[in-house]
């Protein structure tokens, strides 16, 4: 089988390389940015043309926490929808036989009842914060399911929700709240700091989940066949959830890092900053029903996470 694996780089296409490798037996196809650019419809076409891949993971993405999506939300629409498009129809050009693109939590309604099935998908008003991303996220979801209707095609999506793990990134600005956490408590042990200040309350509710977790259910549901999988979706509401099925409060995350870390100082919490949505919990049925469920808890993956930032993460 030979395998493409678009975003090997990220930290969750650089997991399902891992998991791959380790599984052996498998032709694995990868480009970096520099050597080809997803949002390049022609150079994607060369691409697919001339290497012919059997199947497709799609893990690539511009991503970020809420100041990225903030300010940069141009970005995130355009190249997301750009590598979606190019990488979608190439495949399907190509005659690629399965394809998994993996998207995100925000693609359901800010308000979405808890836990979030996949049928809220497209009931509600997004969270402003992440809108522009979301948005890209559905229509890759779309694009997947219209390709199969029209095509008869093989191209499936997975939703996860926060991941956080070895190959996370830990920039100050433009990072998801596990790394900039993790990122934050150690400097302010490291200098010597009696408190750390976290925007928002405390009070939102979250859901995180171990890359290396994720990337075992991506290739779960990539080597489903194809009766289990359409027994267990449907042609226009297909993606499946990925999570653990339970949440924690940004509070209770913080004092948790803080504890891993080691940091022993106050932590306290700056109300006029940003919440985002005010509770993002996945209903995982549909992949329990399918004989998937999350291995890595919170506490053990959260010490993960550290040692490979100690070991990894530059300054």
């Amino acid at each position: 089988m030979k395998i493409y694996i678009a975003g090997h780089r990220g930290m969750v296409g650089g997991a399902i390389l891992r998991q791959l490798e380790a599984q052996g037996g498998h032709e694995l196809v990868t480009r970096t940015h520099a050597d080809l650019d997803l949002t390049d419809q022609a150079a994607v076409q060369a691409f697919f043309a001339q290497e012919r891949p059997d199947q497709v993971i799609l893990a690539a993405a511009k991503v970020g926490g809420i100041h990225a999506n903030n300010t940069y939300p141009a970005e995130f629409i355009y190249k997301n929808l750009m590598m979606e498009c190019n990488v979608i129809h190439a495949a399907y050009e190509t005659g690629v036989t399965r394809l998994l693109q993996l998207g995100s939590s925000c693609i359901y309604p800010k308000l979405a009842e808890q836990p979030m099935r996949e049928d809220a998908l497209l009931t509600g008003t997004l969270e402003p914060t992440n809108e522009p991303y979301a948005i890209a996220k559905i229509a890759g979801i779309k694009l997947s399911e219209s390709y199969n209707r029209q095509y008869g095609t093989d191209f499936r999506s997975v939703m996860p929700t926060n991941l956080y793990g070895p190959g996370d990134n830990f920039h100050p600005e433009n990072s998801h709240v596990v790394p900039a956490l993790i990122r934050r408590f150690h400097e302010a042990k490291t200098n010597g700091a009696d408190e750390v200040v976290i925007w928002g309350t405390g009070t939102p509710y979250r859901e995180f989940l171990h890359v290396d977790d994720m990337a075992e259910a991506s290739l779960f549901v990539m080597g489903l066949d194809q009766n289990t999988y359409a027994a267990n979706t449907e042609p226009m509401l297909s993606h499946i959830n990925v999570g653990t099925g339970r949440d924690v409060t940004i509070a209770e995350l913080a004092q948790t890092i803080a504890q891993v870390v080691g940091f022993d100082g106050a932590v306290s919490f700056d109300p006029t900053k940003p919440d985002g949505t005010p509770r993002k919990l996945m209903d995982v049925g549909r992949l329990a029903a399918m004989g998937w469920q999350a291995k890595i808890g919170l506490q053990e993956g959260l010490e993960d996470a550290y040692r490979w930032y100690l070991n990894n993460a530059p300054g």
